[in-house]
């Protein structure tokens, strides 16, 4: 038996990760090292040093985009379970990898992880649904739970609120850092019990989301048509914040019309936030998939770092996209 086997957890800083994270270790506590970082942070294996024996769960990060540090963690004899919804790219078969990978647009890691446990800790998985902003998928799995709607409202509230946290270009811009803020969460088996319990940290992170969401809506829209719009963010923490949240609102406002916002980074190039028209929620990654550093899901996806010259050239393909 080996007694120096580690576990190590890696998890997207958003909603969905914590919230699946949650869930798994209120299931099954363990003492683990965390690898995590703000939402757009996605080759996290690329920071794990492992060694034969380790163990490594791996929570909402696309599969394609970490396929590499897939093989060569396995290639040192590490054990890995992979649960997510984006991009997987052609998965590897081994024996020592689990996958559990769901690319229905309809679903999120918290209520794949939620399937497994059998709706153990269903409450952190409609957090973590409404945190990805499935709000109808999210609404309907707490009225079949019997969840009362004031209890629901909470949960959608902190989900949001969980999920605005890890927007940033580093985790320096975040309110709390995500390892952190796992650390506060999964204390409770129930999100209302530390939404209650913890309720300086909730407002803090309510007070954080308000006032950013009050600064970023006074700014206009540079382009628009009836199929897309698109906005530009200064490089500043509260719009490196806003960017995702902000686009989530507005598809949800306005579901015909697909959603850019590009926020400046300090090389003065854009990290862009795209959100596919909500009554039709496809297209999104394969307008990200057009540039180096995009990538996603149908409904909503993102870009790393557009090139300030290539501006243009996104808002014309992003208009080719969502045309029909």
């Amino acid at each position: 038996m080996n007694q120096s086997k580690r576990y190590i957890d890696v998890f997207n800083g958003d909603a969905d990760g914590l919230c699946s994270l949650v869930q798994l270790r209120c299931a099954d506590p363990r003492a683990s090292e965390l690898v995590t970082g703000v939402k757009r942070d996605i080759n996290l294996l690329q920071r794990v040093n492992a060694k034969s024996g380790d163990h490594i769960t791996v929570l909402d990060i696309s599969f394609e985009k970490n396929s590499k540090d897939v093989q060569r963690l396995l290639t040192l004899g590490v054990s890995i379970d992979y649960i997510d919804h984006h991009q997987t790219g052609t998965l590897i078969k081994h024996r020592s990898l689990k996958c559990d990978i769901n690319l229905s647009a309809e679903t999120c890691t918290s209520l794949i992880v939620d399937k497994k446990l059998q709706g153990q800790y269903r409450k952190w998985a409609i957090a973590g649904a409404f945190g990805d902003n499935l709000l109808s998928v999210a609404k309907e799995l707490g009225q079949q739970s019997g969840i009362e709607k004031s209890d629901l409202d909470l949960l959608q509230q902190l989900g949001m609120y969980l999920n605005y946290n890890g927007y940033g270009e580093n985790t320096d811009d975040l309110f709390f850092h995500p390892a952190k803020l796992y650390e506060k969460l999964c204390k409770f088996d129930s999100p209302l019990d530390f939404i209650r319990d913890d309720n300086q940290t909730f407002t803090i992170l309510r007070s954080g989301y308000e006032q950013d969401m009050l600064k970023v809506q006074n700014v206009p829209i540079n382009y628009k048509t009836n199929n897309i719009a698109v906005i530009l963010l200064p490089n500043e923490k509260w719009a490196k914040r806003a960017s995702g949240v902000y686009g989530n609102l507005l598809a949800n406002k306005y579901p015909e019309r697909a959603h850019a916002i590009l926020t400046q980074k300090n090389n003065a190039n854009y990290v862009v936030s795209i959100r596919a028209p909500n009554n039709r929620k496809q297209g999104a990654d394969s307008l990200a998939s057009k540039f180096p550093t995009g990538g996603g899901r149908k409904a909503a996806a993102g870009i790393n770092d557009l090139p300030k010259n290539k501006l243009d050239y996104f808002i014309e393909a992003m208009q080719s996209e969502f045309s029909h």
